[in-house]
């Protein structure tokens, strides 16, 4: 008994005392603000800017290039067709880019290539240019028009015109003042008209989808955030530094892919094409991580959130057999009884392994002087609370599931055609999202066990295995971040694992820097947006963005010499 007593002793003075170091070391840390914040109405030069790029940005939201997988219904040759007329916007926007850097075009697909002083350290800067569908709103679509059930692109060719020109989207509206020419390039006012359609007028958006409405201070539009935002951005910075006389110290690629939305061919051909010239590039930029705005529960500002890596992926089927037979004479384990208790056991008993891997740490670290002091108390000491933020969290939030482990989604389910019948066959489909460290081979073989115990058949529809991560105290790293810090003063940068999917994981193979940072303000509202209704982008943030790359571009003078150096 004493013995007990003396260990329970031990333990709430070992507890007492953590909790004080935790305190205190909390109290004694620095706090930091992310201040960072677009200088839009204090300085009228980034006014002008911002509307000139919102102009421009509209320009490339009114041309409507919504993908599809190829089919019979979608051909690849007209959807070619299409993204042919997307090109001839962009040789209208970005007329010293289209006159002297080389452009290959691979069915859709884009490359430009920006020759600089060396080419042994190339870096690509990418973007895609397709857009997900629009309900309501057919591919190749003026303002307001609606598909007829049964329409094809094929059929619709005769009813719309393939894309809305350049001259005609920059066109002021009634109430803007004409656009003045200014070194070759456009310098427009931008009316803030606030006047919207009526909400649910083209499939739930307040504005038609393919408009590239400007009005309340932002661009409206599919694609407008996904991701003709930074293909304008680095389009932009490459025309700004051209007319300019700038040549760059690397080659410099552009790569844009027509297929990004549905993982088609666009970018690795684009990267068989780089493979055929023995193009290896140090670094690659894409979408994906962006600045965030209060990126967690209790941490406010707009962080740089810089994805390092991508979680793997996979659509799974489930197949449950059965008998078949009439309503009215029940069966016990019936096919759907089965994937119903699959999916409460996997959802109720999480089957995947919980860990904080490197980059996740330090994401959480890097927040943590931001954050409210409950919240910093935790993620100031995660030497204590690590192990309960691995256990408990997930259970309890689905965002802090997909960074700490595998997760799985179940979307789709489907039996019998008829009411009264037992199916013979019953399928579940779910997504699943691997983390690196239980990437796809380990945890299909997990979920395929579960699934037998309840007579289940697995079947892999599609898959790919987590991506490369970066190395986060790497040069190429510290030069994002450096031209981060230098673009967007007082933002606070970090690290983290992506868990949706990008071209980026194409470069894999071909670059140990795979970037993914689109330098645009992404909040609230914008997140929703993207592959949802009423997408809009306040376009008071592309002037950083523009310069985000003019920087990127510029600055790698000062990294071919500090590749040099021992060390690095």
């Amino acid at each position: 008994m004493k013995v007990l007593i003396f260990l329970l002793i031990i333990f709430v003075t070992a507890c007492i005392s953590a909790a004080v170091i935790c305190f205190l070391r909390t109290l004694l840390m620095p706090t930091r603000k992310s201040d960072y914040r677009p200088e839009f109405t204090e300085r009228g030069m980034e006014k002008e800017r911002a509307e000139q790029y919102a102009r421009k940005l509209s320009a490339m939201v009114c041309y409507d290039t919504t993908s599809y997988p190829f089919s019979d219904q979608h051909p690849e040759q007209l959807q070619v067709e299409r993204f042919l007329g997307y090109h001839k916007v962009l040789e209208e926007l970005f007329p010293l880019v289209h006159r002297h850097l080389e452009k290959v075009e691979i069915s859709g697909s884009l490359l430009y290539c920006w020759k600089g002083r060396a080419s042994d350290q190339p870096i690509v800067l990418m973007g895609h240019q397709d857009v997900v569908p629009v309900e309501g709103a057919s591919w190749g679509s003026v303002p307001g028009y609606k598909a007829s059930e049964g329409e094809t692109d094929q059929t619709r060719e005769d009813k719309t015109p393939p894309y809305i020109p350049a001259e005609t989207a920059l066109r002021p509206k009634p109430d803007q003042a004409e656009p003045v020419q200014e070194d070759g390039d456009e310098k427009t006012n931008v009316s803030d008209n606030s006047e919207q359609s009526a909400p649910g007028s083209d499939g739930g958006w307040i504005r038609p989808p393919f408009s590239g409405e400007i009005a309340d201070g932002r661009v409206w539009g599919r694609g407008s955030v996904d991701t003709k935002c930074s293909c304008m951005a680095f389009f932009q910075a490459v025309e700004e530094l051209l007319r300019e006389g700038f040549v760059p110290a690397q080659d410099v690629y552009l790569s844009s892919s027509c297929t990004e939305e549905w993982g088609g061919p666009g970018c690795q051909a684009i990267i068989d094409e780089l493979g055929r010239r023995g193009v290896r590039p140090w670094l690659v930029c894409d979408e994906g991580g962006g600045i965030y705005t209060d990126p967690m529960p209790g941490i406010r500002g707009n962080f740089a959130m810089i994805g390092v890596g991508e979680k793997g992926r996979a659509n799974v089927r489930f197949v449950a057999r059965g008998k078949g037979g009439h309503a009215s004479t029940p069966q016990k384990n019936s096919p759907i009884a089965r994937l119903a208790a699959f999916v409460c056991d996997v959802e109720k008993h999480s089957p995947f392994r919980s860990s904080m891997e490197p980059p996740t740490r330090a994401m959480l670290e890097a927040l943590a002087p931001s954050a409210s002091f409950p919240i910093r108390l935790i993620l100031q000491n995660l030497w204590l609370f690590r192990r309960p933020i691995e256990l408990v969290t997930p259970r309890i939030n689905g965002q802090a599931a997909a960074m700490l482990g595998t997760t799985i989604t179940f979307t789709m389910a489907s039996g019998s055609d008829a009411v009264n019948v037992f199916p013979q066959e019953a399928t579940l489909g779910a997504n699943m999202r691997f983390v690196h460290h239980q990437d796809m081979k380990e945890s299909l073989e997990i979920i395929s066990r579960i699934a037998s115990r309840y007579g289940l058949e697995t079947e892999v529809v599609q898959g790919a295995a987590c991506t490369g991560k970066v190395d986060f105290k790497g040069r190429a790293f510290r030069y994002i971040e450096e031209t981060v810090e230098k673009t967007f003063p007082g933002c606070v940068t970090s690290p983290y694992i992506l868990t949706a999917a990008t071209d980026a994981a194409f470069y894999d193979a071909v670059c140990d820097n795979c970037i993914r940072f689109a330098p645009v303000i992404y909040g609230p509202e914008e997140k929703k947006g993207i592959h949802g209704v009423n997408e809009a982008l306040p376009y008071d943030c592309l002037p950083g963005a523009v310069d985000f790359f003019k920087n990127l571009v510029i600055g790698l003078e000062g990294q071919e010499e500090l590749s040099r150096m021992p060390g690095t």
